[in-house]
């Protein structure tokens, strides 16, 4: 086998002129644009308005390359590209070789009568999509609409792309188009492998223990491969897994006698008592290497060879009727767990940025929140390689959304023929990732049969086209395709056959919660619900202030002025967060103050949910809340700013997805404490409730006891009424400390009793020195001298990096020492746009003494957001 890899420079050629300038491929119209000067940064200011031209042209993607002589004397040659972007025409030579229209399918083509020893021609031809959309719509019997958002492309559900590249209400419209991952020619006398896919069972039980065994019972592995051959041939085979324990019997050699085509082989191993792979927080994700090479017979020379890393355990969605409706909660090799997580989008808008050092940042991030589950939402893609393979080596569950979200879909035979064709090949390709936890049909599109005019009018009709999709083609060849693994119809679903649009249930399935944002109600209204597995909610916040400064100029940064504006896509997003902020906190001072308190109410409401939530258990099993990342800088649910660095939100969801918590919260005007425990074994733990006032002065103990936690526990340990207190509400507050000596655990949380705007905050005295640490780090140590100081935050102005903690309480008399992580030591994204990679190159220069940081340092804690 020889592999030509045409990645490297090409040529972009504008169809409209003419003009050409150079394409970096993998790679997109909309970065070489960029990069070529042509483009201004889109996502800079009012930029993206300016930017939408290149979705409704055409475009030429080429180069040349050079054919040996002896290439062409081998059998087959085929033209590979895992992803052209979207509607495209590929020629070689001048010639057609092949056409796409799914941003989702692999390409592949017969090129070898049009290629010749020596120079060649490559040319990608990529039609606007904004054009083909509106011919496709042209076409229709009966509209099909899809949500619309401030900038937007229309009828992006009538092909086969990203949808979110059309604009959503966190990201911006740019159609670009490009080729990406991989594109290459690969020639071969003998077969060729299309696909690996494996199915596993365990033998026997599980360890019947409270720890999560290391290793299980024995396994079968079957291996299935579907294989090419040229013309009728004998073939040889040769499976074998790497890892530990594993014996000589897992090394096979198969003889075949193949007619000309693809043909799918298979293999049986026993595979004896592997180390599992567990989600992150429950045991290691211990992986296996799996090679399968095949060539002629004899294997004197291997024409095709495939490498994959696999993890043996068992994974189950377990939906079943209960007295309170249906369940919904993931099973790992016996062992019930409470997935903890949040929503990913694409790593950016332009596509040429989704590398893996980006997504490894990202991921890490998530790790380090405790998470292990992310659902991969349906508007986006199916990520690439390297998001699984960095999920399977992190334990991170995957909720796999299908590529629908937000829109009705045309269910004709043409459309479904090619959307059988694409869930076809992502099965076959990501099946064996054991992050996988199940597929989903779709973000939304059930519940959407509700949302528009036309399907309000006909709703029979549109549901038809619905069920089609979902379970005539994309049930259908998933269940077929991957048996062992759940099909669950929709996000939010009730469950298969249910047409319910689950948004407003707690009693069955996943829900979808979002009336405290969207409707604008109090926090309290997250204590109203309990899901059964809450796969989205979430609390719009402003990104941090470097964050704004890399898009918004410096006479813009107020909310109101048009860069910001640009940046925020929900409609009512900002008076959204202005009405909260008002509800809950005083005016804020200034603009930093205002950016500042958004992210402590962000981080207020998820905690309420999520705790609350996870207290709830085993009623509730997961909670996943909206978002985890940014597809670009601006004005959203994340909980990452767009470069990789923490909002406060992701400080807390570290604190609130900790495997041991306290969960304080007053419901129905009783205040509560619950321990929440996922840690096996019993423990002993210790939790003291004081009731303190403003000036950090003891009023009192209000419980002092300890109690036995144990695995996927939830208890209480105190509740009062409020107005039983010895306090007035605004007089103090509640500091509760829990202590599990044995797991080295030992916490502090606290409890307003009422908005935070209504209780008598006293100065704490917060003073904050910069040093040099020992690892060389700039550290701060923050004391507060005379009164407590709560949601403590602080910023250096003009260094990239982050402070390891944010958003922290601060008692009185206490000092906190939190370090500095440059960006060149934090996991945080390597691309930004123009704006913050300038801003990046400035900060280099600036002096580390610390007496040049102290003067850039910002301290925010809630008594100084506000003017007294």
């Amino acid at each position: 086998m020889e592999i030509i890899n045409l990645a490297g420079q090409w040529r972009l050629v504008r169809l409209a002129d003419g003009s050409a300038r150079p394409m970096e491929v993998p790679g997109d119209i909309y970065s070489a644009l960029i990069q070529s000067g042509e483009l201004k940064d889109p996502y800079y200011g009012e930029s993206e308005l300016k930017a939408q031209w290149p979705g409704r042209e055409d475009w030429k993607i080429e180069r040349s390359f050079t054919i040996p002589e002896h290439f062409l004397q081998l059998e087959t040659i085929r033209l590979q590209a895992d992803v052209i972007d979207t509607i495209s025409e590929v020629y070689i030579n001048g010639s057609l070789a092949g056409t796409s229209n799914n941003m989702f399918r692999s390409f592949e083509a017969n090129p070898k009568p049009l290629l010749h020893p020596g120079e060649n021609f490559i040319a990608v031809i990529i039609r606007s999509p904004e054009q083909a959309a509106i011919r496709e719509a042209a076409r229709l019997h009966y509209p099909i609409p899809a949500s619309l958002y401030p900038v937007s492309s229309p009828h992006r559900n009538l092909i086969r792309k990203a949808q979110c590249m059309a604009g959503w209400d966190w990201g911006p419209c740019l159609m670009t188009g490009g080729i990406y991952d991989s594109i290459k020619l690969i020639a071969t006398d003998g077969p060729v492998i299309k696909y690996v896919q494996t199915r596993m069972k365990a033998l026997g039980p599980f360890p019947a223990t409270e720890e999560e065994p290391a290793s299980g019972p024995d396994f079968s592995l079957d291996i299935f491969a579907d294989i090419e051959v040229p013309e009728e041939m004998d073939i040889e085979t040769e499976f074998f897994l790497v890892g530990r324990h594993v014996s000589h019997d897992c090394h096979l050699v198969s003889n075949y006698h193949l007619a000309a085509g693809t043909h799918r082989i298979s293999a049986t191993m026993l595979v004896k008592k592997p180390d599992l792979w567990w989600p992150n927080g429950h045991g290691k994700p211990a992986l296996y290497d799996l090679y399968l090479k095949t060539g002629s017979d004899p294997l004197s020379e291997i024409s095709a060879e495939v490498h994959k890393k696999i993890g043996f355990r068992e994974l189950r969605v377990v939906s079943e009727e209960d007295d309170i409706g249906r369940s919904f909660k993931f099973v790992v090799n016996g062992k019930e767990i409470f997935a903890k997580g949040a929503n990913w989008i694409p790593a950016d808008a332009l596509p040429s940025r989704w590398t893996r050092a980006r997504i490894a940042g990202l991921l890490d991030s998530a790790v380090e929140a405790h998470m292990n589950c992310l659902r991969v939402w349906g508007g986006g893609r199916y990520e690439s390689d390297d998001f699984y393979e960095l999920c399977d080596e992190r334990g991170i569950m995957i909720w796999q959304d299908c590529m629908f979200s937000c829109a009705l879909y045309p269910s004709s035979p043409e459309f479904l023929s090619n959307v059988e064709a694409e869930i076809t090949h992502q099965v076959k390709r990501l099946s064996d990732h054991p992050s996988i936890a199940l597929w989903c049909g779709n973000n939304e599109a059930l519940g959407a049969i509700t949302w528009y005019e036309e399907s309000k009018k006909n709703p029979a009709r549109y549901i038809v086209d619905y069920d089609r999709l979902t379970e005539g083609v994309l049930g259908r060849v998933i269940r077929a395709l991957d048996p062992d693994r759940c099909f669950w119809p929709s996000s939010p679903s009730a469950g298969p056959n249910d047409f319910s649009d689950n948004w407003h249930s707690d009693e069955r399935g996943d829900m979808h919660f979002w009336s405290v944002w969207h409707e604008g109600k109090p926090f309290s209204e997250y204590l109203t619900v309990q899901p059964r597995f809450c796969s989205e909610f979430g609390f719009q916040a402003f990104p941090s202030m470097r964050t704004i400064e890399s898009f918004a100029p410096s006479d813009e940064r107020n909310i109101s002025a048009p860069a910001l504006e640009a940046h925020q896509k929900h409609p009512r997003g900002n008076s959204l967060i202005l009405d909260t902020m008002l509800r809950y906190f005083r005016l804020p001072k200034g603009f930093w103050e205002l950016v500042y308190l958004s992210q402590v109410q962000q981080a207020m409401a998820i905690r309420t949910a999520v705790e609350y939530w996870r207290s709830a258990m085993p009623r509730c099993m997961g909670t996943l809340y909206w978002q985890l990342n940014d597809v670009w800088p601006a004005v959203s649910w994340s909980s990452l700013n767009y470069d990789g660095t923490w909002k406060l939100l992701h400080y807390e969801a570290r604190r609130f997805y900790a495997p041991v918590i306290l969960a304080l919260f007053i419901k129905d005007g009783i205040a509560q404490a619950h321990i929440v425990s996922e840690i096996p074994g019993e423990h002993t733990a210790t939790i003291t409730l004081q009731l303190l006032d403003f000036h950090g002065e003891p009023r009192g103990v209000l419980c002092t006891n300890s109690s036995t936690i144990t695995n996927l526990t939830s208890q209480i340990v105190w509740h009062m009424p409020v107005s039983e207190l010895p306090y007035k509400p605004e007089e103090a507050y509640i500091e509760a400390a829990l202590d599990v000596p044995d797991l080295g655990i030992s916490t502090i949380a606290i409890l307003f009793l009422t908005e935070p705007k209504r209780c008598k905050l006293a100065d704490p005295g917060l003073d904050v020195t910069l040093a040099t640490n020992e690892k060389g780090q700039i550290e701060a140590t923050v004391h507060a001298s005379e009164a407590p100081a709560f949601y403590v935050a602080l910023e250096l102005e003009g260094l990239p990096g982050q402070f390891e903690d944010a958003g922290f309480y601060c008692k009185k008399g206490a000092r906190k020492k939190v370090a500095f992580i440059s960006e060149e030591t934090a996991t945080t994204r390597k691309h930004a746009s123009i704006a913050t990679q300038r801003a990046h190159a400035e900060a280099s220069a600036i002096s580390m003494a610390n007496a040049s940081l102290q003067a850039r340092l910002r301290v925010f804690h809630l008594q100084n957001s506000f003017e007294h």
